[in-house]
């Protein structure tokens, strides 16, 4: 298909999209009378991406080639599905610059996992180690993340920067290292994130061990480990953590924390889980 024939497909779309939506589906104030056209007119679609008409038009009529910023407005403005919308960058020639990711929810089944984990602290972590869900035994273990403003449930954050999860850590510089390193890893993946960005350079202008730690480069992947847990109820604990990964959505894992059958540690969370069951019996 020649470039002409592109343009015209990519008009006769637009058009075809536009047609679809009344003023209401984009927010508009309905006029109250029957209109003539099915649907958008040019001049509404062109006000709501912030172009003028004549571009719009000439867009339509297969005669102006349109920069990424104006596609992309223009299938926010149509409601564009994810396959519609590549479709209309293959069309125009252009690449897509990746949108920023939507807002983290967990995973139903990781949630369901959390509430059957009566005896095993566990969290769902996401992007950043933004701590998106928990169980009442995380909560027993290191703090009420409920209590928090939603901005700093992130785990990292915590382990700098809230003074009870850092004393939870005796061998604090292992724990924390290991924090930045994860942290590390995930901004080779996404260095454009803006709220990592934010992230880092808050705990670099809070903490002189983080600005230091994050100028070394170090990276490590959530996998698994053993962690030295200090609790003020049931003493100090020797727990292996693990991260399982969602396969509906990989940026999500659950992080358990377990220890040895049989063992101090494990009696431990036996008793904190017996806490735990009492304090929520009405």
């Amino acid at each position: 298909m020649t470039g002409d024939a592109h343009r015209s497909e990519l008009g006769d779309f637009l058009q075809a999209r536009r047609s679809e939506l009344s003023p209401e589906d984009v927010g508009l104030p309905g006029t109250g009378h029957r209109r003539r056209v099915r649907g958008l007119r040019r001049e509404e679609v062109a006000a709501l991406a912030s172009i003028s008409t004549d571009f719009y038009t000439r867009l339509e009529q297969g005669r102006r080639r349109a920069s990424v910023e104006v596609l992309s407005a223009l299938a926010q403005v149509l409601r564009l599905s994810a396959d519609e919308r590549d479709y209309v960058f293959e069309l125009s020639g252009r690449e897509q610059r990746p949108d920023r990711p939507a807002p983290q929810q967990p995973q139903p089944q990781l949630l369901r996992l959390l509430d059957d984990l009566t005896t095993t602290p566990a969290v769902v972590l996401g992007r950043r180690t933004d701590i998106l869900a928990w169980n009442p035994m995380a909560a027993a273990l290191f703090t009420d993340f409920g209590r928090l403003p939603v901005p700093h449930r992130n785990f990292v954050r915590l382990v700098f920067c809230d003074p009870t999860v850092r004393g939870r850590y005796p061998q604090w510089d292992y724990a924390a290292r290991n924090g930045v390193a994860q942290l590390r890893r995930e901004a080779a993946q996404d260095p454009d994130d803006p709220e990592l960005v934010a992230l880092v350079e808050e705990l670099s202008a809070r903490d002189k061990d983080f600005r230091l730690w994050w100028t070394e480069h170090q990276v490590a992947v959530r996998g698994a480990g053993t962690n030295q847990v200090r609790h003020p109820v049931v003493g100090d604990l020797t727990l292996d953590w693990a991260a399982l990964v969602s396969t509906a959505d990989p940026v999500q894992q659950l992080f358990t924390w377990t220890a040895q059958s049989g063992s101090p540690s494990h009696d431990a969370l036996r008793e904190l889980a017996s806490r735990v069951s009492e304090a929520g019996r009405p």
